[in-house]
């Protein structure tokens, strides 16, 4: 979705407002927001690795198998979910595409009705008579706004553009850093033995940190309470990380 940077300050703010503010942020262009990316690559990451580290300490496999399974799964499943992004977005890309070609067909072959169209879409926005000729006759005049303007008001596309490598690359980096908290502290024990107690009591304390962190992050971007939009995510990141080990202890419990 494409986003232009808003460069208020919080509240509203007559200066904010003024003709000079409106037509400066107005000029800047739309970027592409990765949030979606990085949140999903993050949750994914470290709920897939700790249901790994979850999985084989309820099932009381060594720590070694947990490395292993864990970074396997950290690299191959991160490097899936970053072409699954850059497939998804490159799909959604040549959608839109398609779409604009075909608005530009339907312009050149059947004007008038083109021209209804938005007659009816900005007479349904509350323009009428004089008003709505004229700014029926504006946007038909340039054959760019006119498509511009079905894209966003009759088939409901955005008017930014995707990052198909930012995208993937956010998604896979996240998926990595994150997804790697749950392993940290197995890791750590076996660089140096017993210097962790529970590797599993700290694997799920920093996974549970980054969990709320992913979460407190968004709220940022979001009308969402920091520790509210933590705690959320928390909740919904923990419960698979539960099934994963009830998992692991029930299959355990079948092969003795």
């Amino acid at each position: 979705m494409g986003v232009r940077p808003l460069n208020r300050r919080s509240g509203a703010s007559s200066e904010d407002h003024t003709p000079r503010a409106v037509q400066e942020r107005l000029s800047q262009p739309l970027t592409q927001s990765h949030l979606r990316d990085f949140i999903y690559g993050g949750i994914d990451g470290t709920v897939t690795t700790f249901a790994v580290v979850a999985g084989v300490a309820g099932a009381q496999l060594s720590a070694t198998i947990v490395i292993i399974l864990g970074v396997a799964n950290l690299i191959a499943d991160g490097f899936s979910m970053a072409v699954s992004n850059f497939l998804a977005t490159h799909t959604m890309m040549q959608e839109r595409a398609l779409a604009r070609r075909q608005e530009e067909e339907e312009i050149r072959s059947v004007p008038e009705g083109e021209r209804e169209e938005i007659r009816q879409i900005f007479s349904s926005k509350g323009f009428s008579g004089s008003d709505l000729d004229r700014v029926v006759d504006v946007i038909t005049e340039d054959p760019r706004v006119w498509v511009d303007t079905m894209m966003v008001e009759e088939l409901g596309y955005g008017q930014a553009g995707e990052q198909l490598l930012r995208a993937a690359v956010t998604t896979f980096v996240s998926f990595v850093v994150i997804g790697f908290l749950p392993l940290f502290a197995f890791i750590y024990e076996a660089l140096f033995p017993a210097a962790v107690d529970s590797p599993f009591f700290w694997s799920a304390l920093m996974t549970s940190a980054g969990f709320f962190v992913v979460g407190a992050l968004k709220s940022r971007f979001v009308a969402q309470r920091w520790w509210l939009a933590g705690a959320e995510t928390l909740v919904m990141g923990g419960t698979a990380a539960v099934l994963a080990y009830a998992v692991g202890a029930f299959l355990k419990s079948l092969v003795g």
